[in-house]
């Protein structure tokens, strides 16, 4: 998605959910310094990454996330597809000892397992919002084979593919990587959570609050405007 089309879209959510665009340029700012010291990747060094497929496997951390795992295991050869994995669904991942390629994040999910993904060899997809300026600061220099990403205006070493939740921007991220089919895992766009997506909770599922529900919304929104206007073929699991 061109960033004419997303500013658009972008303005929308800041006014839906009363974000700052300031402190989000300012958390791209950040990110872009500290990757121009600490070095980042480009998108073509990362299609150069994943240029053994076409096919992608995003995973997302709804309350699917570990039966659609368990099904990709046993019915498809995961060596064929480029996995992404959305944030906290890399727990689940690494809990059924699958290392995935690609992890997009706002560093919210299990930083543990994040970590550990990109010691076995995953990119991460760092993205800088207003929400997470003291966990980009932090936390990005402990990771290797970054590309930085933001929802506002593209700076320095920064991208905007598009996409408001980590996982919808690892649709868009997995698009501007030439995939002609992304199959979707665990990407419910319901009204329950998981530990993957809520490490907190005390339980595996819980009720949805009223601020994740409506993300979940704009989630599957951009899902569909995928599917509608973009050439790759999207397989939903949950469908």
């Amino acid at each position: 998605m061109e960033f004419g089309l997303w500013e658009k879209y972008y303005t929308e959510i800041l006014e839906d959910f009363g974000f700052s665009r300031k402190n989000d340029e300012e958390s791209a700012k950040l990110l872009d310094e500290i990757l121009s010291t600490e070095g980042c990747l480009t998108l073509e060094d990362l299609k150069g990454f994943v240029d053994f497929s076409d096919k992608f496997i995003v995973f997302g951390a709804g309350p699917s996330l570990k039966e659609h795992v368990k099904f990709l295991k046993e019915n498809y050869d995961l060596k064929d597809y480029v996995l992404v994995a959305a944030d906290g669904a890399t727990t689940a991942l690494i809990e059924e000892r699958i290392a995935p390629d690609i992890v997009a994040t706002d560093l919210d999910g299990n930083l543990d397992d994040i970590l550990l993904a990109n010691f076995r060899g995953a990119n991460i997809a760092i993205h800088a919002h207003g929400d997470n300026i003291d966990k980009i600061a932090r936390l990005t220099p402990f990771f290797t084979s970054v590309i930085g990403t933001t929802q506002a205006q593209p700076v320095g070493n920064l991208y905007n593919f598009g996409g408001f939740t980590d996982g919808d921007r690892a649709l868009f991220l997995a698009v501007a990587l030439d995939a002609s089919e992304i199959t979707l895992a665990g990407m419910d766009f319901g009204e329950t959570v998981t530990r993957y997506s809520r490490p907190n909770i005390k339980t595996d599922l819980a009720q949805a609050d009223d601020f994740k529900k409506k993300k979940l919304m704009y989630a599957e929104k951009f899902t569909q405007w995928i599917i509608d206007n973009e050439n790759v073929k999207v397989i939903n699991l949950c469908k």
